[in-house]
C-alpha cells in the first residue's frame, strides 16, 4: 500500500503570519493522523519561515506514524535530524533561500557528498530518501550513494498533466522501474493533488509513499481536513 504523508508546512506558514500559536501545528499533525494520514512531513529551513526547529522537536513527541523531515543537509539541519531521529530524512538540493524545492539532486556530481551525509544518518538508524528528477541516470547514480529510497520530484508531471497526462507520466514510469530493478524504495512528491494523484498512483510501480502539503492543505480550506485526507486516501486505492 502507498502511504500518504501530509506535509504541514503550510499550517506553520499561516501561524507565523500572525505570531502566537494559532493554528497549532502539533494539533494539526495529531488530527492528520487521527483522520488517516500514515505519516507527517516537515521541511524546516534555517530562517524558520514556516516550520521552526522547535516545532520539529515538539512533533517528535507526538507523531505516532512515520515522521519525515526533509531539507537541505547544511550543518544545522544535520544536527537537528540527528537530535530528533525521525523515521525518515529526505534530502533536497534547494538552498536555504529557495521558496520551495524546484529540482532533484544531480546524484552523479554530488555522489560523494550525499554518500557521506547518508551514512551519517543511517548510523543513527534513520532511513534516507533523496530527491531526484525522473531520470534513469540519476536513479542509477542514486544507488551508488547508499540511499535507502529516492523521492521523485513530481512538479513536471503535475504541470504537464492537464495537457497530456500520458507524456507527463512516461519519464516517471521509466525512473520508477529502474528504482524497482535496483532495489531502491520509491517515494514521490511536489504538486501532487486530487486532480492528478490517482493517475500517478495507478501508473507508478512500487510506490511506497507520497508526500503532499500545499494542495492538500489548500483543499482543506474548502473541504475540511478530515474530508480532504479521506479523499486523498481514496486516490491511493
Amino acid at each position: 500500500m502507498t502511504k500518504l504523508s501530509v506535509n504541514i508546512n503550510k499550517i506553520a506558514t499561516i501561524r507565523n503570519a500572525r505570531g502566537g500559536n494559532t493554528p497549532n501545528v502539533v494539533e494539526a499533525a495529531i488530527n492528520c493522523e487521527r483522520f488517516g494520514a500514515q505519516g507527517i512531513t516537515v521541511h524546516p529551513r534555517p530562517d524558520e519561515r514556516h516550520i521552526r526547529y522547535q516545532d520539529v522537536r515538539d512533533l517528535k513527541k507526538v507523531v505516532t506514524t512515520e515522521f519525515n523531515i526533509e531539507g537541505y543537509p547544511c550543518k544545522e539541519f544535520i544536527d537537528l535530524v540527528l537530535e530528533v531521529v525521525p523515521a525518515q530524512v529526505t534530502l533536497v538540493p534547494d538552498p536555504p533561500t529557495a521558496i520551495t524545492s524546484n529540482a532533484g539532486w544531480d546524484t552523479k556530481a554530488n555522489k560523494a557528498f550525499l554518500a557521506d551525509v547518508i551514512k551519517t544518518f543511517q548510523q543513527k538508524g534513520i532511513r534516507v530518501s533523496i530527491f531526484v528528477d525522473p531520470s534513469v541516470e540519476m536513479v542509477q547514480h542514486a544507488l551508488e550513494t547508499g540511499t535507502n529510497r529516492i523521492e521523485l520530484y513530481t512538479e513536471p508531471y503535475a504541470s504537464l498533466y492537464p495537457m497530456d497526462r500520458e507524456r507527463a507520466i512516461k519519464p516517471f514510469i521509466e525512473a520508477a522501474k529502474e528504482a524497482n530493478k535496483l532495489g531502491l524504495g520509491l517515494n514521490a512528491g511536489h504538486d501532487l493533488s486530487l486532480e492528478n494523484l490517482a493517475y500517478f498512483y495507478k501508473n507508478i510501480p512500487g510506490l511506497d509513499e507520497v508526500s503532499i502539503g500545499h494542495a492538500l492543505i489548500s483543499d482543506a480550506l474548502y473541504l475540511g481536513l478530515e474530508e480532504t485526507i479521506k479523499r486523498y486516501l481514496n486516490q491511493l486505492k
